[in-house]
């Protein structure tokens, strides 16, 4: 078949569309603050497959973890019109258990059995119960996290399942919040399915099949006409992260990346074994991070999709950090150790194209949770936020302040949505100067945030970069560490990087982020 390019072009940005709309439908009509103002939410386009073939500009670490959500949909069950299924098991698909995933068929053709596309979005839940509010525990076990569903028809022939509606809800601190959030996903999935058919009946399945298949390829090609520009060679790198919250051990992140002619080799062969805390990630989440990374690399214009990571073979031995067998932990893996992977291949990656390549940002996602009571309003609460930090200095410019980076995408908590929705008061959000590492570039600053609980609660911080400062480029000095601080009747308590505790009505805690590192040698002397 011969490609219209004008064609191809139009075709990319209707699937992105699709995607694109699903996110509106699902941030408008969610109920949480965490959905509704941060963002935390993916939504993408399958063909028959399973394999992704357009997701809209949301969540990084999202990107290689959805198709395997839809693989794990399309081989544990068979879906008929109407159907959705739902699924978090890191196991089986998902990530860590706050990341529900709903996965719709879409039938082009009433005669044919299979679907003929796939939609499905992901939300970070703020609670799915497990130990601790907000279900991001210090926790050795993923069954201490929280409920684990795989993948089951939520949904059959347009009919909600109520029973297992019910045991979902039965088994989470804010039921209201997630039956909300929930029917969001629900509308979402929806929305996609609507718009699929609406292109199958204007443009018919053959052709929309065939330019799915021909944006893959075209990804295919930008990515190693990319890997071709660079020099062939081995290029290593490893990071540490400060510990997985159970020992003081730090945990060593080792790449190493081996580019010949238009294909790279992506080998985690010599990173640390799999730990007793919640810092593991699964397989999806180390693929989802080099997906990332080289899309990144490869330049803007490069469609998201599978064909990013079809030059690409990555090696991630079984019972490693970064591809954790069960039961481990993986709360903090999505957020934290997904952040390590990419300064580990980041930092590989400048040693063969130093012109591209930006210092370490912040490297941690700074996750707070708080939950308990709220008197004043007569039930339960969980607030869950990432808290941004510095960008690392660029080759052309300096780092940017008080920015979510790499892994996440999302928005920050509005103070005034925070001071309206929950038990809480915002005592101080601003930038932390003098945090971003100096250099001919500078590295961006991070913040701090004041959080006064005017109720009793729990609190579950996950944070990095306490320990290892996130390194400069070019001669670049690092940037600074964070800190977390727990300020009791006017008393200052530094607190561990992951951290469980109760706090009491009037406590602040105060989570002060990294700032990213400087790019090239200094000639002032001076940070951010």
């Amino acid at each position: 078949m011969n490609f219209d390019p004008i064609k191809l072009e139009l075709y990319k940005n209707i699937l992105s569309s699709v995607s694109e709309e699903m996110g509106v439908t699902l941030q408008r009509t969610a109920f949480s603050p965490n959905i509704k103002e941060r963002l935390d939410f993916s939504c993408a386009v399958f063909d028959a497959s399973g394999q992704m073939v357009a997701q809209a500009a949301h969540i990084p670490v999202h990107l290689g973890s959805m198709p395997l959500s839809v693989l794990a949909a399309i081989e544990r069950t068979e879906m008929a019109p109407g159907d959705m299924i739902v699924l978090n098991d890191p196991y089986c698909g998902g990530t860590h258990l706050p990341d529900i995933t709903l996965v719709a068929p879409v039938f082009g053709d009433e005669a044919v059995a299979t679907p003929t596309f796939y939609v499905a979005n992901r939300a970070h839940h703020a609670d799915v119960g497990g130990m601790t509010p907000g279900s991001m525990p210090l926790a050795t076990s993923v069954i201490q996290e929280g409920i684990r569903i795989p993948p089951v028809k939520l949904v059959s022939g347009g009919e909600l399942n109520t029973d297992l509606w019910g045991l979902i809800l039965a088994n989470v601190r804010t039921p209201i919040e997630r039956r909300g959030d929930m029917e969001a996903q629900l509308a979402a999935n929806r929305i996609g399915e609507r718009r699929l058919q609406e292109m199958v009946t204007k443009y018919g399945i053959p052709e929309i099949e065939a330019y799915m298949q021909e944006l893959c390829a075209y990804s295919s090609r930008m990515v190693r006409a990319f890997l071709s520009e660079m020099p062939d060679g081995r290029y290593i790198y490893s990071d540490f992260m400060d510990n997985d919250g159970i020992t003081d051990e730090p945990i060593e992140i080792r790449v190493v990346i081996d580019i010949k002619d238009d294909t790279a080799v992506v080998d985690f062969t010599e990173t640390s074994d799999q730990v007793r805390g919640s810092v593991n990630a699964i397989y999806a989440i180390t693929v989802s991070a080099v997906f990332y990374t080289f899309r990144c690399v490869a330049g803007v214009d490069v469609p998201t999709n599978a064909g990013c990571l079809e030059p690409i073979k990555i090696i991630a031995p079984e019972g490693s950090v970064i591809n954790a067998n069960f039961p481990a932990a993986v709360a903090g893996g999505n957020v934290e150790t997904s952040q390590r992977i990419v300064d580990v291949l980041f930092g590989a990656l400048a040693k063969a194209c130093p012109d591209r390549i930006p210092a370490a940002s912040s490297g941690t996602m700074n996750n707070i949770t708080v939950g308990g009571y709220d008197v004043s309003r007569g039930r339960d609460f969980t607030y869950y936020e990432t808290i941004a930090g510095g960008m690392g200095a660029r080759p052309t410019c300096d780092g940017i302040d008080a920015i979510h980076t790499h892994m996440t995408n999302t928005m920050n908590t509005p103070i005034e949505t925070i001071e309206t929705s929950y038990p809480m008061q915002v005592e101080q959000y601003g930038i932390r100067r003098g945090t971003g590492g100096a250099g001919e570039f500078q590295g961006g600053a991070g913040v701090v945030r004041s959080l006064r609980l005017l109720t009793d609660a729990e609190v579950t911080i996950l944070s990095e970069r306490r320990l290892f400062r996130p390194y400069g480029l070019q001669d670049g000095e690092s940037g600074q560490l964070g800190r977390n601080v727990l300020i009791r009747d006017g008393e200052e308590q530094t607190l561990a990087g992951k951290v469980t505790f109760s706090a009491c009505e009037g406590d602040i805690i105060q989570i002060e982020t990294p700032g990213g590192g400087g790019f090239g040698k200094s000639k002032a002397g001076e940070s951010k």
